[in-house]
């Protein structure tokens, strides 16, 4: 059984995670040790803020590098479509509308990683991403809301 994790992401995202990885590594690790440095020259360290700051911002920093490093390292790369799918799947743009609405949405479905509903990139793993995986065109679908049900029926798939 295989308990690795995997990050289906695109090519594009990976470059991102690959630079804010080096950026925190090259760039902020070492600001931060010479804050820290700083900081210990300073003396008394049990009553010194900029210590105390200083390494709780380390902590956030590593733990940062290590979330990035493991996403990099179990990075599955999916291909953005270029049309000519039938099916809604990782990579592919879908667009909806919303029942009783008039004006279509569209989508590219994504990894979780890269999901920013701003830019129009949703998760497989979202309420309304997950229902729309392997789905087709004039396909309906029904996604769960604290306010109730929404319907969307697929108008088009790239």
């Amino acid at each position: 059984m295989n308990n690795q994790p995997s990050y289906p992401m695109t090519h594009t995202a990976l470059d991102k995670l690959r630079a804010e990885l080096e950026e925190k590594i090259q760039v902020k690790r070492p600001a931060l040790a010479a804050r820290l440095k700083a900081a210990i020259e300073m003396g008394d360290l049990s009553e010194n803020a900029d210590y105390i700051a200083a390494k709780e911002e380390q902590g956030f920093l590593e733990g940062r590098i290590q979330e990035l490093e493991v996403m990099i390292r179990y990075a599955v790369i999916i291909n953005e479509s270029q049309g000519g799918s039938d099916t809604v799947e990782l990579g592919t743009r879908v667009t909806v509308v919303e029942d009783g609405g008039d004006e279509p949405e569209t989508y590219m479905i994504v990894g979780a990683v890269e999901a920013n509903p701003r830019e129009g990139k949703i998760s497989d793993e979202s309420p309304l991403g997950r229902v729309l995986v392997g789905c087709h065109v004039d396909d309906v679908v029904r996604v769960e809301a604290p306010d109730g049900d929404l319907v969307f029926k697929i108008i088009n798939i790239d």
